[in-house]
């Protein structure tokens, strides 16, 4: 019986559809018995197995979507030139010849006031930059977002409306229009002895406050082919879209053509429907590859290391050389019946000197991961700053292998 139950358990390991679908064999009758009560503990256990390696793989892997552009399916800058009004006396000031008071001039005249240069003398008024991103296939009477930033002398632009200015883009087209109260973060406050402020109050943002009055034509039906562009490039990665794309279609329908750009012939089967093509494709997952870098921060002392960088068989030793100096002067007074004498300061010194002789010389083994090389330098008691210059003296000695990238 022990037997038997042991074939049973290797057969489950390696055939369990096949062991139960012979129901003419004797052996294999007996060993569907033997196994009936274990059935839903080893279903549960293939359940686990296979629900671990689907997270596994699903977590190493990228939507094409996250990692390329689609050719055409872009944003565009636009901007403008606007004035901000009612401000509470935090406005510009209307200095002769000054571009805030020639704006202000301009638009009553346009509005059929006529004001003297006496008579704008008011800090209720600023002048502004607009700034926008137009998105891809914008329609007209779409609202998008605007940022408005102060140009003048303005203290802040809490509170103020921005007057109807029209948005541009490279072309010198007019897309969209904005206008809207100006929604501000931060903020200003003081008095004659101090003052605080708090954010940026000088820019602010306003929801949906451009209408788009002019779209960008492009057209994706009719394409014969799409372009993806990778946004970091990369030859493996880039071959990886490609082979992921014609596995989906099963036909060459795509071709890398540098590390940045892989060309998509579009099939007979999304003829004149380009976006169900583009659907499918951006769902396809990828793992993209990683080439080994570290990237050093000295102002701020960061540094990120990618998973494959490597390093070959290298010793490390470091420390620094300490002296602290105290001083610590007594005073010295002569005897109660001493017929001569005065009070007087005695130095006193204290020299202390540590050379860090506790740190020994550290041997980091060839080919270790990231994580081996990250638990040897702290294992050191080796701080960030101190990290930068043994990874440039790694890289420097020929032991490092990854790129090294100082920002």
């Amino acid at each position: 019986m022990a037997r038997l139950s042991q074939g049973c358990a290797e057969n489950w390991h390696r055939l369990p559809g096949k062991l139960l679908m012979n129901a003419n064999n004797d052996n294999h009758r007996l060993c569907r018995r033997a196994l009936a009560k274990g059935r839903k503990a080893a279903a549960v256990a293939i359940a686990l197995v296979l629900a671990v390696a689907t997270v596994d793989t699903a977590s190493a892997a990228s939507r094409i979507k996250d990692i390329v552009d689609f050719e055409g399916v872009r944003e565009n800058q636009l901007v403008g030139y606007g004035l901000v009004v009612g401000l509470n006396n935090t406005g510009d000031t209307l200095r002769e010849g000054g571009f805030t008071k020639q704006s202000l001039q301009s638009m009553l005249n346009r509005l059929g006031v006529k004001p003297t240069n006496e008579g704008l003398t008011s800090q209720n008024v600023a002048a502004v930059m607009i700034t926008a991103e137009l998105p891809a296939f914008a329609r007209q009477g779409t609202r998008i977002d605007v940022t408005v930033s102060a140009l003048g002398d303005a203290e802040s632009l809490q509170g103020g409306t921005l007057l109807v200015t029209p948005l541009l883009g490279a072309d010198g087209e007019v897309y969209a229009v904005g206008q809207g109260q100006v929604g501000v973060a931060g903020f200003s406050a003081g008095g004659a002895a101090e003052s605080i402020t708090r954010g940026v109050p000088t820019s602010g943002r306003i929801a949906n406050g451009a209408i788009v009055e002019r779209e960008v034509a492009f057209e994706m039906a009719n394409m014969d082919s799409v372009t993806l562009t990778l946004r970091s490039p990369d030859f493996t990665t880039a071959r990886r879209i490609g082979q992921a794309i014609n596995a989906f279609l099963g036909t060459a329908a795509a071709r890398p053509s540098d590390p940045s750009t892989v060309h998509v012939a579009v099939p007979d089967s999304y003829h004149r429907n380009v976006v169900n093509l583009l659907t499918d494709i951006e769902q396809l997952r990828i793992e993209p590859d990683q080439p080994a870098k570290v990237i050093i921060d000295e102002t701020s002392g960061i540094i990120v290391m990618g998973e494959n960088v490597r390093v070959s068989t290298v010793a490390i030793a470091q420390g620094n050389l300490t002296i602290r100096i105290t001083e610590t002067p007594e005073v010295s007074q002569p005897n109660p019946f001493a017929e001569v004498g005065h009070t007087v300061e005695v130095p006193r010194t204290d020299i202390e000197v540590d050379d860090d002789s506790d740190h020994r010389l550290g041997v980091v083994e060839q080919g270790v991961t990231l994580q081996n090389l990250v638990n040897g330098l702290n294992a050191l008691g080796i701080g960030p700053r101190d990290m930068i210059s043994i990874l440039q003296a790694i890289k420097a000695a020929g032991a490092l292998h990854a790129e090294i990238r100082v920002m």
